[in-house]
């Protein structure tokens, strides 16, 4: 459902996640787009070293998988664009793909294919920076409460207290310190919720523990297996790396999801990150900081949009394709 703006700034707000999202958007289809137009068969080129490629996206993806699965070349080749339906701004849409009905997917495109006579799919999360240098991109967007169901969900156990520490972080109704007059008193930090370091030190410890113990587990799940039911969960990751002039001059990132669990858990383990608040209304004083959670190239954080401000945001790290190791 379309947000309704409270004011011309909450406005201009929506318009530009629209604006960001249309871009977004606009690559997925690009690669579909090239994908459809390539000449069949297609055959597997020389593969060069690492996971950073230059020049037309679609054809070092295409490229890439054939020699992930180990396969000289695809008969028939096509692709369709599901990333729309989970920003749907106009009601809920599905595609109808072999007789499988696909609402939300982690997957942005598939990849439709046929080797040997046999079907192929492939899906592929997309993600796109349209600035000159690398910036976060988002990953997941959810609650805390519906985080905690995702864990449950996939035999991860978290308790009601690292529900409610992680309810804190949010700033849901009812878990703020503007609920309650006695934590407010001399706070001079946000009053609309608790950063990581003041969470109960038990719920606290079990979710750092968690993301620790389970960090892969928590990555995939983050990568591929967000959405409950989804028949195509992606296979692989394209990320435009930042703003191109055409596509024959895009740089782009690519992985198996496999290839970047391992190189993000390489890359490092579950740690905190001192930041401060030095914008919006609610500045820190100084020499305040607080932590921010991560877990290799993942970085997560209160939404605090005006729109969704309580939301749980995750991150992939800005850049990350630069740093994190070329294999594992």
């Amino acid at each position: 459902m379309a947000l309704k703006p409270t004011d011309a700034r909450h406005a201009a707000q929506i318009n530009a996640g629209t604006i960001g999202r249309k871009k977004g958007h606009s690559f997925e289809e690009l690669l579909a787009k090239e994908i459809r137009d390539f000449p069949r068969p297609f055959r597997r080129r020389d593969l060069a070293e690492g996971h950073l490629f230059l020049g037309n996206p679609a054809l070092h993806l295409i490229n890439f998988i054939l020699h992930d699965i180990d396969i000289s070349h695809i008969d028939e080749l096509n692709s369709v664009s599901p990333g729309t339906l989970a920003t749907s701004e106009v009601g809920e849409k599905t595609i109808d793909l072999k007789g499988v009905k696909i609402g939300r997917s982690k997957s942005d495109i598939l990849i439709l294919g046929v080797v040997k006579r046999k079907d192929f799919v492939a899906g592929v999360s997309v993600k796109q920076c349209t600035n000159d240098k690398p910036t976060n991109a988002q990953l997941y967007f959810t609650t805390a409460r519906a985080f905690c169901d995702l864990l449950r969900r996939n035999s991860i156990d978290v308790s009601d207290d690292a529900l409610t520490a992680l309810r804190m972080f949010c700033g849901d109704d009812g878990f703020r310190p503007l609920d309650n007059m006695t934590s407010l008193k001399g706070r001079k930090t946000d009053p609309r919720r608790w950063f990581w370091e003041e969470l109960p030190r038990v719920g606290r410890e079990e979710l750092e523990k968690v993301l620790s113990d389970y960090q892969d587990k928590v990555t995939r799940l983050l990568l591929q297996q967000a959405y409950a039911n989804d028949p195509f969960p992606p296979d692989y990751v394209a990320h435009q790396t930042k703003k191109f002039a055409n596509v024959h001059s895009c740089e782009v990132a690519i992985y198996s999801i496999d290839q970047l669990i391992k190189l993000s858990h390489k890359y490092g383990g579950f740690n905190k990150k001192l930041y401060s608040v030095r914008k919006g209304q609610h500045k820190d004083p100084p020499g305040v900081h607080h932590e921010a959670p991560r877990f290799g190239i993942v970085q997560m954080q209160r939404g605090g949009q005006k729109q969704h401000p309580t939301q749980l945001q995750f991150n992939l790290e800005a850049g990350y394709f630069y740093k994190i190791p070329k294999s594992a």
